[in-house]
């Protein structure tokens, strides 16, 4: 009895070889393309015990240059990586100290420091976080792509929160956007100080430090900088960055500044003999001394002037803290003002009104959201083009400043901050990459900016009504002037805006609508 199977492999052996004389030659399969229903268990097992592995060659330079020059748009974002990171070791440390206080040694506050160096052209970050280990460095450092957080959370969460940044392994050789060479030292409790230098090729060294224990605890890494980014040497723009991305990280960040000083020195007069030395000939000489009440008294006359020094100090950047986080109940209204102009750079209006709230669901969030007290002076000369203001934020590091898909365009007006721990991110933390995400937050905040305007436009109708009431009980000499009417105000500055929304948001149109005042 013949096998099926082998009749089957038979016949379709017969066919091809038929097909292959009956077609002409240059349409003839010459590389015939097989499909897994080509291969039978047998034809797999032949494969597998018989193939030869091999491994992906890489050219290490070309994706160190593709991973520098790729993942970031800004080179400042480097600042923004090596502080994430900083904080991500000193929240190892903190966590640890819960159940070990005694790890903390003499080393009890955790903090980050920057700093620079014209002279030798350097930028460093030092922090008092947890440290690597000589097998650290090298595996942490020296492997692309290995994020030593992540192997942190693997080894410590059983069934615990842990809100660190890196996850990536990536974000420390953003470092070579504007670096030729970049030393790390580092101390870890468990092995003495070591140093990790590299300059972005194919090799890196490894070595102990022959300066002993310098830092205690910690890891502090300096930057060679090029010479077209030495811009990095001015404490305004490393200040100024700083505060842009990473003001509300947990920790204290300060910078060493350059500080100047005014004084004021007293002036030696000339002698009276020098005085007589130096009056010109044919002068006459003024008497030096007073008498009064019978007293001689020598007339004196001290001269001051204002002298400039300096020095180096350290100084707190990041003063402002994240007031999303604290409970609402325990925040003023002066707290919320004063926390509106910070993140706005207003210096005098206070926000019409504001909301602090947090969803929680799909997607985990909070947020405050701010209605200005008026309008920017370019508000609709590039509406289309013009992104929204509100700050997104992921685990208190800023992702993006201006995020046009988290709020539309009609609503660009509004500003505030969003800040979330379960949003996912590309390597380079610039981009989100689960959009259903944006759009479920998008559309929370959306309704509660509705619900907010539509909150004041009911808060100033019953106040314009009490008004009317007391007008009446009132002579016509005694009337007062009206309270402002806050609806009216933001309906000046933002009505239009109002109309775009009614014609561009279909969703929510009949909930614009009763916004409109004509």
């Amino acid at each position: 009895m013949v096998n099926t199977n082998t009749l089957i492999k038979v016949l379709a052996l017969i066919a091809i070889i038929t097909l292959a004389y009956t077609q002409k030659p240059e349409d003839k399969l010459i590389h015939p393309t097989l499909t897994s229903e080509d291969f039978t268990d047998e034809d797999n097992s032949i494969i597998e015990s018989s193939a030869e592995k091999h491994g992906f060659n890489v050219e290490v330079s070309r994706l160190m240059d593709i991973i520098i020059n790729s993942l970031y748009t800004h080179k400042e974002i480097f600042i923004r990586e090596l502080i994430s990171n900083s904080s991500d070791a000193c929240d190892k440390v903190r966590f640890i100290a819960i159940q070990n206080p005694e790890f903390l040694g003499d080393q009890k506050e955790c903090e980050i420091r920057v700093e620079y160096n014209k002279k030798d052209k350097t930028f460093s970050i030092t922090d008092t976080g947890i440290g690597m280990t000589k097998a650290d460095l090298v595996k942490n450092l020296g492997t692309i792509a290995k994020s030593g957080t992540t192997s942190f959370i693997e080894a410590i969460s059983k069934g615990q929160s842990l809100n660190l940044i890196g996850q990536f392994g990536v974000g420390f050789y953003s470092t070579y956007l504007v670096s030729n060479k970049v030393v790390v030292t580092s101390k870890h409790h468990e092995d003495q100080q070591h140093v990790w230098v590299s300059q972005a090729g194919n090799t890196f060294e490894v070595t102990k430090d022959p300066r002993g224990n310098s830092l205690g605890r910690g890891t502090r890494v300096t930057l060679y900088l090029k010479d077209d980014c030495l811009e990095f040497n001015n404490q305004d723009v490393i200040r100024k960055n700083i505060k842009k991305y990473s003001e509300f990280i947990n920790f204290p960040i300060y910078l060493r500044v350059n500080q100047t000083y005014t004084r004021e020195e007293e002036v030696e007069e000339p002698k009276a003999e020098e005085a007589a030395a130096t009056t010109p000939e044919g002068e006459e000489k003024k008497d030096d001394l007073e008498i009064k009440e019978g007293k001689t008294e020598e007339k004196k006359e001290t001269k001051k002037k204002t002298v400039e020094d300096w020095r180096w100090e350290w100084v707190k950047v990041n003063e402002n803290q994240p007031l999303w986080l604290k409970n609402r109940d325990d925040i003023t209204i002066e707290e919320y003002n004063k926390f509106y102009k910070a993140l706005t750079r207003e210096t005098e209006n206070n926000p019409i009104a504001y909301e602090h709230s947090y969803t929680e669901g799909e997607v985990n969030f909070k947020y405050i959201l701010y209605i200005p007290d008026n309008k920017p002076s370019d508000m609709f000369e590039n509406y289309y083009g013009r992104n929204s203001a509100l700050k997104l934020y992921v685990r208190r590091v800023l992702v993006n400043e201006q995020f046009e898909e988290l709020i539309p365009r009609y609503l660009n007006f509004v500003k505030g901050v969003v800040d979330s721990d379960d949003l996912p991110l590309n390597v380079s933390r610039e981009q989100l990459q689960q959009h259903k995400m944006i759009k479920v937050m998008s559309k929370k905040l959306v309704r509660t900016v509705i619900n907010m305007l539509v909150k004041l436009a009911a808060n100033t109708e019953d106040e314009d009504e009490e008004e009317e009431d007391d007008e009446e009980n009132k002579d016509k000499d005694d009337k007062k002037a009206p309270a402002e009417n806050k609806y009216n105000k933001f309906w000046t500055a933002f009505g239009k805006n109002i109309k775009l929304g009614v014609i561009e948001d279909t969703g929510n149109r009949s909930k614009l609508a009763k916004l409109l005042r004509y």
